[in-house]
């Protein structure tokens, strides 16, 4: 079940956390990984330990260092692999970090750095990725490609302090479902996974008690429970699943509804609005029980 011996996956940010449970489930699936991180010290340090531990389980792996948001970093990561392992089959883009800060205090490098890691990162590999799966089977040869991007619910409820982050974590859903409209006709799968984990995103600040392994019991926010989400998604079983969107933690899928159309009203004189008419049409919709901003809280009346 799920075999993928013979395949090849590239995961961004695989030397800690998410991206590390995920490249440990692929290539216990059989699959050869190429694990990316950053070029710093302690990333290469954990990056080289996970393909120490995939080899020692008996898997193929190697390491390539470099930024996931470089154009160039990104072309030699492909090559590498293409020239290591001959093909590349699983595109998972996993890599980022936080600088978490509300929208009045946050300077411009905190926003464009993490949209730069986030949702350019993202980008530039997916672009890579979509190409050679496109040029591989307008060439006839048998393609297997599954992109698996990671998003957050930040993308969802906005997350007051995160305006950097919830915004690049929205645009990879946009981006991902765009890719997915374009690749399906080569059998190509795109989606996208949104975890709930405990990662080093979430060990500093207010989050850290929320995502505290328990001292006993089923550690629902281990990112071991991410993983197998990823390796079925990556799996010939999932080849008819694509465009999809799926919060994931501890024994729990959900799959995320397409947006839907709310309320509509139209002008009294099928024309353009007059500000009184539209008070009159609107104001009874939008009283204090109709009001609730989308993470939880409600917009005082008046």
């Amino acid at each position: 079940m799920s075999d993928l011996s013979g395949k090849v996956a590239i995961v961004t940010g695989a030397g800690r956390g998410l991206g590390r449970e995920e490249a440990m489930q692929l290539a216990s699936q059989g699959a050869r990984v190429v694990i990316n991180d950053i070029n710093l010290p302690d990333a290469e340090e954990a990056a080289q330990q996970t393909v120490e531990e995939i080899k020692a389980a008996g898997g193929e792996a190697i390491a390539v260092f470099g930024d996931c948001a470089n154009s160039e970093d990104s072309d030699k990561l492909f090559k590498t692999a293409l020239d290591t392992y001959g093909d590349i089959n699983i595109m998972v883009n996993n890599a980022g970090f936080c600088r978490d800060k509300t929208i009045f205090g946050m300077s411009d490098d905190e926003f464009d750095s993490v949209v730069r890691v986030h949702l350019r990162g993202h980008f530039v590999n997916m672009r890579n990725a979509t190409k050679y799966w496109r040029e591989k089977a307008k060439g006839g040869d048998p393609v297997y490609g599954r992109l698996v991007s990671t998003s957050s619910e930040a993308a969802i409820y906005g997350s007051a302090g995160q305006p950097n982050y919830a915004s690049a974590k929205a645009g990879i859903v946009a981006m991902t479902m765009g890719a997915a409209q374009l690749m399906i006709k080569y059998g190509i799968t795109c989606n996208v996974i949104m975890p709930r984990a405990r990662t080093a995103m979430t060990d500093a600040g207010q989050t850290a008690a929320m995502f505290a392994a328990p001292e006993d019991g089923f550690d629902v926010f281990n990112p071991e429970n991410v993983a197998p989400l990823v390796g079925y998604l990556a799996s010939p079983e999932a080849g008819h699943i694509s465009g999809e969107v799926m919060i994931v933690w501890g024994g729990e899928i959900t799959v995320l509804q397409r947006p839907t159309l709310g309320q509509s009203f139209n002008s009294s004189n099928g024309g353009k609005w007059q500000l009184d008419d539209m008070h009159n049409k609107m104001s009874e919709y939008f009283d204090e029980n109709h009001m609730p901003v989308w993470g939880g809280f409600s917009v005082p009346p008046g």
